[in-house]
């Protein structure tokens, strides 16, 4: 199948009706209940996996060459009500912004990282990230369910210090301000 043009938003919204107004065939009913359950499986794993704490490693060194444990990951706080007020009312500026809309999720996946990396680099210190709220075509919003999940894996975890939904204006529950940390100076 070739890939076609993205549809303008009136168009994914007109999709979307026709798509809830659909079901599948009876001799294909059994196949979406089972893919159904399977993601359903997939996205309660993921919040499992994320809600418990990983288990304490030991590590031993060998006598005579003392080595220090790793650092445990850090977890992400939520932003500070006084930065987080700040960013809302305009007095701390937001340096960068991504918008995310319409991209599927390897898409989004790669360009946030790459994103973050770039700002993290030159030492900006907050962004903001519009995820969308994904409330056209019926859905919770892929990308708005994603994105925070992606902030606690290791490739984002060491970019980013804290995370919040963005006031109204910004974007609400459909954008993201991100405090990323500050870049670590070699000696």
């Amino acid at each position: 199948m070739t890939e076609g043009r993205k549809l303008r938003p009136e168009e994914r919204i007109l999709w979307g009706k026709v798509a809830k107004s659909t079901r599948a065939l009876r001799a294909r009913q059994d196949e979406v209940a089972e893919y159904e359950a399977e993601i359903t499986a997939m996205l309660a794993a993921e919040e499992a996996a994320l809600a418990r704490p990983a288990p304490p490693q030991d590590v031993v060194s060998p006598p005579g060459n003392q080595l220090r444990a790793p650092r445990p990951a850090p977890s992400h706080q939520p932003l500070e009500k006084p930065v987080h007020r700040k960013l809302a009312k305009g007095r701390l500026s937001i340096e960068a912004r991504i918008d995310l809309h319409g991209l599927f999720q390897d898409e989004a996946h790669d360009l946030l990282l790459d994103f973050l990396f770039r700002a993290h680099e030159r030492g900006m210190r907050h962004v903001l990230v519009i995820t969308g709220k994904g409330s056209s075509m019926g859905s919770e919003g892929v990308l708005r369910r994603t994105v925070p999940l992606w902030f606690s894996k290791p490739e984002f975890r060491f970019l980013i210090s804290s995370y919040e939904w963005a006031a109204r204006h910004h974007g609400g529950e459909g954008a993201l301000y991100v405090r990323l940390s500050r870049p670590r100076r070699s000696l």
